[in-house]
Protein backbone atom coordinates (compact mmCIF):
# COMPACT_ATOMS: atom_id res chain seq x y z
CA UNK A 1 0.00 0.00 0.00
CA UNK A 2 1.15 3.42 -0.90
CA UNK A 3 1.13 5.95 1.85
CA UNK A 4 1.60 9.62 1.69
CA UNK A 5 2.96 11.92 5.14
CA UNK A 6 0.69 14.74 4.27
CA UNK A 7 -0.13 17.99 4.81
CA UNK A 8 -2.03 20.56 2.42
CA UNK A 9 0.07 23.24 3.38
CA UNK A 10 3.12 21.71 1.82
CA UNK A 11 4.37 20.35 -1.25
CA UNK A 12 3.25 17.19 -0.27
CA UNK A 13 0.27 18.71 -2.34
CA UNK A 14 2.24 17.85 -5.75
CA UNK A 15 2.46 14.02 -4.80
CA UNK A 16 -1.14 13.87 -3.65
CA UNK A 17 -1.95 14.90 -7.33
CA UNK A 18 0.39 12.62 -8.25
CA UNK A 19 -1.37 9.48 -6.52
CA UNK A 20 -4.92 10.76 -8.07
CA UNK A 21 -3.20 10.77 -11.32
CA UNK A 22 -1.85 6.95 -11.27
CA UNK A 23 -5.18 6.28 -9.87
CA UNK A 24 -3.60 3.69 -7.34
CA UNK A 25 -4.35 2.87 -3.74
CA UNK A 26 -3.24 5.04 -1.29
CA UNK A 27 -3.70 6.55 2.44
CA UNK A 28 -2.65 9.96 3.85
CA UNK A 29 -1.49 10.17 7.00
CA UNK A 30 -1.73 14.17 8.06
CA UNK A 31 1.40 15.91 10.03
CA UNK A 32 0.27 18.93 11.97
CA UNK A 33 3.11 21.23 10.53
CA UNK A 34 2.14 23.70 13.36
CA UNK A 35 2.29 21.41 15.75
CA UNK A 36 5.88 20.50 14.81
CA UNK A 37 4.83 16.78 13.95
CA UNK A 38 7.72 16.24 11.61
CA UNK A 39 10.12 17.14 13.96
CA UNK A 40 9.03 14.00 16.17
CA UNK A 41 11.55 11.35 17.02
CA UNK A 42 9.10 9.15 15.35
CA UNK A 43 9.10 10.71 11.72
CA UNK A 44 12.19 11.79 11.95
CA UNK A 45 12.83 8.27 12.16
CA UNK A 46 11.48 8.22 8.57
CA UNK A 47 12.93 10.91 7.69
CA UNK A 48 15.97 12.42 9.56
CA UNK A 49 15.29 15.98 7.55
CA UNK A 50 12.37 15.91 9.05
CA UNK A 51 10.54 17.52 5.57
CA UNK A 52 7.36 16.42 3.62
CA UNK A 53 6.14 14.69 1.85
CA UNK A 54 7.31 11.62 2.52
CA UNK A 55 5.95 8.20 0.41
CA UNK A 56 6.09 5.05 2.00
CA UNK A 57 5.64 1.94 -0.71
CA UNK A 58 5.45 -1.08 1.85
CA UNK A 59 8.61 -1.13 3.42
CA UNK A 60 10.33 1.06 1.14
CA UNK A 61 10.71 5.19 2.09
CA UNK A 62 10.85 7.63 -0.66
CA UNK A 63 11.60 11.48 -0.23
CA UNK A 64 11.95 14.64 -2.12
CA UNK A 65 9.17 15.84 -4.49
CA UNK A 66 10.89 14.96 -7.41
CA UNK A 67 11.88 12.07 -6.27
CA UNK A 68 8.78 10.96 -5.57
CA UNK A 69 7.35 11.86 -8.73
CA UNK A 70 10.30 10.04 -10.73
CA UNK A 71 9.39 6.49 -8.41
CA UNK A 72 5.77 6.72 -9.09
CA UNK A 73 5.86 7.75 -12.95
CA UNK A 74 7.82 4.78 -13.55
CA UNK A 75 6.53 2.29 -10.87
CA UNK A 76 3.16 2.36 -12.38
CA UNK A 77 3.78 2.68 -16.15
CA UNK A 78 0.42 1.87 -17.16
CA UNK A 79 -0.66 5.38 -15.86
CA UNK A 80 1.11 6.76 -19.24
CA UNK A 81 2.41 9.70 -16.96
CA UNK A 82 6.74 8.81 -18.19
CA UNK A 83 8.31 7.93 -21.59
CA UNK A 84 9.69 5.06 -21.37
CA UNK A 85 13.85 4.48 -21.40
CA UNK A 86 14.14 3.91 -25.00
CA UNK A 87 11.43 6.93 -25.85
CA UNK A 88 12.73 10.19 -27.65
CA UNK A 89 10.35 12.19 -25.33
CA UNK A 90 12.78 10.60 -22.32
CA UNK A 91 15.34 13.69 -21.92
CA UNK A 92 12.84 16.44 -21.97
CA UNK A 93 10.84 14.80 -19.26
CA UNK A 94 13.35 14.43 -17.10
CA UNK A 95 15.03 18.23 -18.11
CA UNK A 96 11.69 19.62 -17.16
CA UNK A 97 10.88 17.22 -14.06
CA UNK A 98 14.00 18.53 -12.27
CA UNK A 99 13.99 22.10 -13.69
CA UNK A 100 11.34 22.81 -11.51
CA UNK A 101 12.98 21.50 -8.17
CA UNK A 102 16.51 22.91 -9.80
CA UNK A 103 16.05 25.67 -11.61
CA UNK A 104 12.47 27.23 -11.10
CA UNK A 105 11.65 27.07 -7.48
CA UNK A 106 15.40 28.87 -6.18
CA UNK A 107 14.46 31.45 -9.69
CA UNK A 108 11.24 32.40 -7.70
CA UNK A 109 12.97 32.13 -4.03
CA UNK A 110 15.14 34.92 -5.28
CA UNK A 111 12.72 36.90 -6.81
CA UNK A 112 10.60 36.53 -3.94
CA UNK A 113 13.54 37.95 -1.18
CA UNK A 114 14.38 40.01 -3.38
CA UNK A 115 17.91 38.86 -3.84
CA UNK A 116 20.93 37.86 -6.01
CA UNK A 117 22.00 34.54 -5.92
CA UNK A 118 25.64 34.65 -8.07
CA UNK A 119 25.69 32.51 -11.03
CA UNK A 120 28.98 30.77 -9.76
CA UNK A 121 27.00 29.88 -6.82
CA UNK A 122 23.75 28.81 -8.39
CA UNK A 123 22.96 26.69 -11.24
CA UNK A 124 19.39 28.75 -11.92
CA UNK A 125 21.27 31.71 -13.83
CA UNK A 126 18.91 34.93 -13.06
CA UNK A 127 15.02 34.70 -12.23
CA UNK A 128 14.60 36.27 -15.63
CA UNK A 129 16.65 33.65 -17.42
CA UNK A 130 14.24 31.01 -16.03
CA UNK A 131 11.10 32.43 -16.69
CA UNK A 132 11.41 32.70 -20.19
CA UNK A 133 12.99 30.09 -20.82
CA UNK A 134 10.40 27.90 -19.05
CA UNK A 135 7.40 30.72 -20.88
CA UNK A 136 9.02 29.47 -24.09
CA UNK A 137 8.46 25.76 -23.75
CA UNK A 138 5.20 25.95 -22.78
CA UNK A 139 3.97 28.30 -25.58
CA UNK A 140 3.63 25.60 -27.64
CA UNK A 141 1.07 24.30 -24.94
CA UNK A 142 -0.86 22.45 -24.01
CA UNK A 143 2.11 20.64 -21.71
CA UNK A 144 5.66 20.20 -21.44
CA UNK A 145 5.87 17.53 -23.96
CA UNK A 146 3.14 18.98 -26.59
CA UNK A 147 -0.39 16.86 -26.28
CA UNK A 148 1.23 14.52 -23.99
CA UNK A 149 0.86 15.04 -20.44
CA UNK A 150 3.50 13.76 -17.71
CA UNK A 151 4.56 13.87 -14.73
CA UNK A 152 6.69 16.80 -15.36
CA UNK A 153 3.47 18.82 -15.64
CA UNK A 154 2.43 17.68 -12.21
CA UNK A 155 5.59 18.91 -10.76
CA UNK A 156 6.12 22.24 -12.65
CA UNK A 157 2.10 22.87 -12.66
CA UNK A 158 1.86 22.96 -9.09
CA UNK A 159 4.78 24.72 -8.52
CA UNK A 160 3.67 27.09 -10.97
CA UNK A 161 0.36 27.61 -9.77
CA UNK A 162 1.69 27.59 -6.45
CA UNK A 163 3.85 30.90 -7.38
CA UNK A 164 1.46 32.61 -9.45
CA UNK A 165 -0.82 32.22 -6.45
CA UNK A 166 1.54 34.34 -3.93
CA UNK A 167 2.66 36.91 -7.19
CA UNK A 168 6.24 35.85 -7.23
CA UNK A 169 6.45 35.05 -11.06
CA UNK A 170 5.28 37.26 -13.77
CA UNK A 171 1.92 36.71 -14.66
CA UNK A 172 2.23 35.47 -18.01
CA UNK A 173 -0.36 33.87 -20.02
CA UNK A 174 1.94 31.00 -20.88
CA UNK A 175 1.96 30.24 -16.85
CA UNK A 176 -1.91 32.10 -16.26
CA UNK A 177 -3.02 29.60 -18.98
CA UNK A 178 -1.07 26.42 -17.79
CA UNK A 179 -1.44 26.75 -14.13
CA UNK A 180 -5.52 27.19 -15.01
CA UNK A 181 -5.15 23.68 -17.22
CA UNK A 182 -3.40 21.59 -14.29
CA UNK A 183 -6.02 22.88 -11.68
CA UNK A 184 -8.74 22.35 -14.43
CA UNK A 185 -7.28 18.47 -14.29
CA UNK A 186 -9.76 15.84 -12.69
CA UNK A 187 -6.85 14.40 -10.76
CA UNK A 188 -5.76 17.88 -8.93
CA UNK A 189 -9.33 18.31 -8.53
CA UNK A 190 -9.80 15.38 -6.73
CA UNK A 191 -6.77 16.01 -4.69
CA UNK A 192 -8.10 18.94 -3.16
CA UNK A 193 -11.75 17.91 -2.75
CA UNK A 194 -10.19 15.10 -0.75
CA UNK A 195 -7.74 17.97 1.45
CA UNK A 196 -11.46 19.91 1.94
CA UNK A 197 -13.46 17.06 3.21
CA UNK A 198 -10.85 16.06 5.86
CA UNK A 199 -10.42 19.56 6.91
CA UNK A 200 -13.98 19.74 7.03
CA UNK A 201 -14.51 16.36 9.37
Amino acid sequence: MLTLYHNPQSRSTTVHTMLHEIGEPFELVAVDLKAGEQKSDAFLKINPMGKIPVLLDGDLIVTETPAILTYLADRYPDAGLAPAIDDPDRAAYLRWLFFAGSCFEPAAIDKALNRETPSSMGGWGTPDDVFRTLAAALKPGPWLLGERFTAADVMMGSGVAYMLGFKIIPEWPEFVDYAARIEARPARQAAKAADEARAGG
